[in-house]
């Protein structure tokens, strides 16, 4: 498996395992995983902290030279929070885990240019589909149906 997937996945096992929700990401520029973070929405109270807002605010401010030629891995299809934030960036690749349990705002990235990479890993379905058999009422709390 890629490494930087699996560190992304790495990343929402460990939300899972501090009570939130197992998203995971991570933004990689040359080979380096410069931003690392997964969904801290339980954990933090917060509105706003998916796991690729998470893994941006780790990697700190950087140029936007440096966003322009990263990659961001996330566990899961990016919603329109973290899409908006991907464009806003200039992320131009986008390797996602698996967008079965969520379809994001894929169409909206590709119509923008964004080049994306489907997995549709099987660790990160399974993830997802537990966590939202387990936690209905808090996955419908964030991006659920």
């Amino acid at each position: 498996m890629d490494p930087f997937m699996q560190a992304a996945i790495e990343e929402a096992r460990q939300g899972l395992a501090e009570g939130g929700i197992p998203i995971g990401s991570v933004i990689v520029h040359n080979g380096v995983i410069i931003g690392r973070g997964h969904n801290r929405r339980v954990q933090q109270g917060s509105a706003i902290r998916h796991g690729e807002m998470d893994a941006f605010e780790n990697a700190g401010r950087q140029p936007a030279s440096v966003y322009r030629d990263a990659v961001l891995y996330t566990t899961l299809s990016p919603c329109a929070m973290c899409s908006g934030a991907i464009l806003l960036y200039g992320i131009p690749r986008v390797v996602i885990g698996e967008n079965r349990t969520f379809m994001g705002e894929e169409a909206w990235l590709r119509e923008r240019g964004v080049q994306l990479e489907v997995l549709q890993d099987a660790e990160c379905v399974h993830l997802m589909e537990n966590f939202i058999a387990a936690r209905p009422e808090l996955w419908n709390e964030d991006i659920g149906e």
